[in-house]
């Protein structure tokens, strides 16, 4: 649970995985993150408007249980107010690949990054995939330092972003 800044009842958070009755939650989540950072995704705000509410519920699912793909929300109670998803990596056995990481402003600066990192690692160590792996937009700096703060690494790797061919993504790891 995390208390949000400047409270003087603190609202409180729990991270969880995603469930079924989150469809509605997580599609307004998502229209926010496309519309708050339109780069670190790999839609755009108009694609995911136009997707019908039943793709969402199907995603979301698929997500809410099982080994291989879980998203993870923060809920205040109301609004989604944070997300982060794993899969299992496509070709790196052992590895899980963080991707749609999202803390919605108010609640940026909480510690609620950290908690949602730590949903997925968990999920990932009980998969038995014992690594994590991420990419960030290269020159998204404060994205860069705060998964420092927990405990990524830069391995040099750098690679065209999936969507935008100007774009370059650089991978972070560390031990889940």
């Amino acid at each position: 649970m995390i208390s949000a800044p400047g409270d003087e009842a603190p609202l409180r958070a729990e991270v969880r995985r995603v469930r079924p009755t989150d469809a509605a939650r997580m599609r307004a989540l998502r229209l926010e993150m496309l519309a708050d950072a339109p780069l670190a995704f790999l839609e755009t705000l108009a694609e995911a408007a136009a997707r019908p509410h039943a793709e969402y519920a199907a995603r979301i699912r698929q997500t809410s249980t099982g080994p291989t793909n879980a998203q993870f929300v923060a809920d205040p109670g109301g609004r989604l107010v944070g997300h982060i998803g794993g899969v299992a990596h496509p070709t790196e056995r052992g590895v899980t690949l963080i991707y749609a990481v999202y803390v919605t402003p108010m609640w940026r600066g909480t510690g609620l990054l950290a908690d949602l990192v730590t949903a997925v690692a968990a999920w990932s160590r009980a998969e038995r995939r014992d690594n994590l792996m991420l990419e960030v937009v290269v020159g998204n700096d404060r994205a860069y330092r705060a998964y420092q703060r927990l405990g990524f690494v830069d391995t040099g790797l750098r690679v065209p972003h999936p969507t935008i061919p100007t774009l370059r993504e650089l991978q972070m790891r560390r031990p889940a």
